[in-house]
C-alpha cells in the first residue's frame, strides 16, 4: 500500500540538481514569506481601519494583499519543505489543490491588477465624477468579477490539465504544481492544450495588460496637463506605485505563459516562476508604504495608537 500510494506522488525536482543553492533559497523563501505576511497583513488592518483609507484604492488594494497572502501560502510552505530535506513529494491531491488554488489566485491578481488601473484613470481622469463613478456597489462588482474570473479560469484550465494521461510520468520539474510544466508530462500530443493556454492567457494577461496600458495612456495625457507641481506628486505617487507593482508582476508571468510550451526553460521558468510567486507579493506591500504617504501616515497612526501615545 505505501509503494502503490509513494508511486502515485508527484516528484517536485525544484532546485535538486544545486544542493547549495537550496540553503540559500531557504533563507531567501522564509524570509520573504515571513515578510509576505507581515506586510500585506499590515496594509489589510490599516486599509480597514482607517477612516481615511476607506477609498476604493484601498479597497482594491485590500484584496490585492489577501490574494498575495494566500497565493503565496499555496505555494511557499510546499517549496520550504521541498527545501528543507531530501523528501521532494506531493500528494496527487496536494498537487490538484496546489494547481487549483494558486491558478485561481494568479488569475485573480491578473484581472484586479487592471481594475485597480481603471480606478486610477477615473481618480486622475474624472476627478469631479470619481465618488459617483467608483460607488461601493461598483466597487464590490469589479472585485466580484475578479475573483469570479480567477475561480473560472482554474477551473477550466486545472480540470484540462489534470485530465491529461500521464503514463507514469510523475517526476514535475519545477517547485510547485503549475499549468505549463504539468502538461509536459503528458504522454499525448499537447499542441490543443498548449493553444487552450496561449488562449487563456491572452484573455486573461494580455487583455488586462492592454487595459492597464489604456488606462495609463489616458493618465499621462491628463497629467501633461497638470500645472500644479503638487498634483503632479500626488499623481505619481498613487499611480507610480501600482505601475511599478504591475511592472514586476506582469513582465514575470508573461514570460512564462506566453510562450510555447516546447520552449518553456526548465531552469529559467523556475526562477521567473520564483519571481511572481515568492518575490511579488513581498515587493508589494514594500512598494505601496514606502512610495505612498497616505499609508505611511495610516500605519504611523496605527502605531502609535497601539503604543498609547
Amino acid at each position: 500500500m505505501t509503494n502503490k500510494s509513494a508511486k502515485a506522488d508527484f516528484i517536485l525536482v525544484g532546485f535538486s540538481n544545486q544542493p547549495w543553492l537550496e540553503k540559500i533559497l531557504f533563507m531567501v523563501v522564509l524570509m520573504s514569506y515571513l515578510l509576505t505576511l507581515v506586510g500585506n497583513t499590515v496594509i489589510i488592518l490599516i486599509s480597514s481601519i482607517d477612516p481615511k483609507l476607506k477609498t476604493p484604492m484601498y479597497f482594491f488594494l485590500t484584496h490585492l494583499s489577501l490574494v498575495d497572502i494566500c497565493f503565496t501560502t499555496s505555494i511557499v510552505p510546499q517549496l520550504l519543505w521541498n527545501l528543507k530535506g531530501p523528501a521532494k513529494t506531493i500528494t496527487c491531491l496536494g498537487c490538484a489543490i496546489q494547481l487549483y488554488v494558486s491558478l485561481a489566485l494568479g488569475s485573480t491578481e491578473c484581472v484586479l491588477l487592471a481594475v485597480m488601473a481603471f480606478d486610477r484613470y477615473a481618480a486622475v481622469c474624472k476627478p469631479l465624477h470619481y465618488p459617483a463613478v467608483m460607488n461601493p456597489q461598483l466597487c464590490r462588482a469589479l472585485a466580484g468579477v475578479a475573483w469570479l474570473s480567477g475561480i473560472g479560469n482554474a477551473l477550466i484550465q486545472g480540470t484540462v490539465t489534470l485530465r491529461l494521461p500521464r503514463c507514469g510520468h510523475l517526476w514535475l520539474h519545477h517547485f510547485f504544481c503549475e499549468v505549463p510544466s504539468m502538461i509536459k508530462l503528458a504522454c499525448v500530443n499537447i499542441h490543443a492544450n498548449e493553444v487552450q493556454l496561449f488562449v487563456a492567457s491572452l484573455v486573461l494577461l494580455l487583455l488586462p495588460l492592454a487595459l492597464i496600458l489604456m488606462s495609463y495612456g489616458h493618465i499621462v495625457k491628463a497629467v501633461m496637463r497638470i500645472k500644479s507641481v503638487q498634483a503632479w506628486h500626488r499623481v505619481l505617487g498613487t499611480c507610480g506605485s501600482h505601475l511599478m507593482v504591475v511592472s514586476l508582476f506582469y513582465g514575470s508571468i508573461t514570460a512564462v505563459y506566453i510562450q510555447p510550451n516546447s520552449s518553456y526553460p526548465h531552469t529559467h521558468g523556475k526562477f521567473i516562476s520564483l519571481f511572481y510567486t515568492v518575490m511579488t507579493p513581498t515587493l508589494n506591500p514594500l512598494i505601496y508604504t514606502l512610495r505612498n504617504k497616505e499609508v505611511k501616515e495610516a500605519v504611523e497612526r496605527l502605531f502609535h495608537r497601539d503604543l498609547g501615545t
